[in-house]
């Protein structure tokens, strides 16, 4: 069964920020650091997104990433947040702090950042880094004990109906993997056929990289690494 609400979507990481502190918008790291967000930037405490970003703009490739390179990258990360730039390290409660101002600018996800757009008047925005950003996905599990395989692949199918997958689409703006599903979407919401948070273009794609599997070995290590300068090791 999906791990978080998004049901199979891919996941978008780039910077988001509020359009009227940050009127120029964010496109690279040394906009995300400008003085006037200091102490009101969060990162994600999911890792490969933040540091992913974080390689991408040193010009690291994640698809070779090396032990040596994710460390600088943290300790990048963890100078910022020893020198009172970033204010936190965050899942989704991010946008909890960007609507109560207590952040202005974040390394986040694509699809919280338009629904925060839609909901707020267009006070946030969202953009691929211009060294580009990280996607993911979020994926459907079956246990290998489970003893509901069948039932389980019943409603895998059903999300995976286009106009189902469109539906969800529409709720929760995250990359949709369905084909089919943009058609359908104009059964759903024709202003959100050419959404690309949710039918990104093939140049669109081609600015986001998935970072690369980890050994047992180096996700130990690297995630203790990232745990560590976000303080909670």
């Amino acid at each position: 069964f999906p791990s978080h609400d998004t049901q199979g979507q891919g996941i978008m990481g780039g910077f988001g920020w509020n359009v009227e502190k940050n009127p120029k918008g964010i496109r690279t790291l040394d906009d995300l650091f400008a003085p006037a967000n200091k102490g009101k930037i969060v990162v994600l405490s999911e890792m490969r997104d933040t540091i992913g970003i974080i390689l991408r703009a040193q010009g690291v490739n994640l698809s070779t990433v090396t032990e040596n390179q994710f460390m600088n990258a943290v300790d990048f990360l963890a100078k910022k947040i020893a020198d009172g730039w970033i204010r936190g390290v965050k899942g989704n409660e991010y946008a909890e702090d960007l609507t109560s101002g207590d952040a202005i600018a974040v390394i986040g996800w694509s699809g919280d950042m338009f629904i925060l757009k839609s909901e707020n008047e267009g006070k946030f925005d969202f953009a691929i880094p211009e060294s580009g950003g990280t996607i993911s996905g979020d994926n459907f599990m079956v246990p290998s004990t489970s003893t509901k395989a069948v039932e389980a692949s019943k409603l895998i199918n059903y999300y995976y109906d286009p106009v189902i997958a469109a539906k969800v689409a529409a709720y929760v703006n995250y990359v949709c993997p369905v084909i089919g599903a943009q058609e359908a979407m104009g059964q759903v919401d024709a202003t959100l056929q050419k959404s690309e948070f949710i039918f990104p273009t093939q140049t669109t794609l081609s600015r986001l990289k998935i970072f690369r599997p980890l050994t047992d070995a180096e996700q130990t290590s690297f995630e203790t690494a990232f745990q560590s300068a976000a303080g909670n090791a």
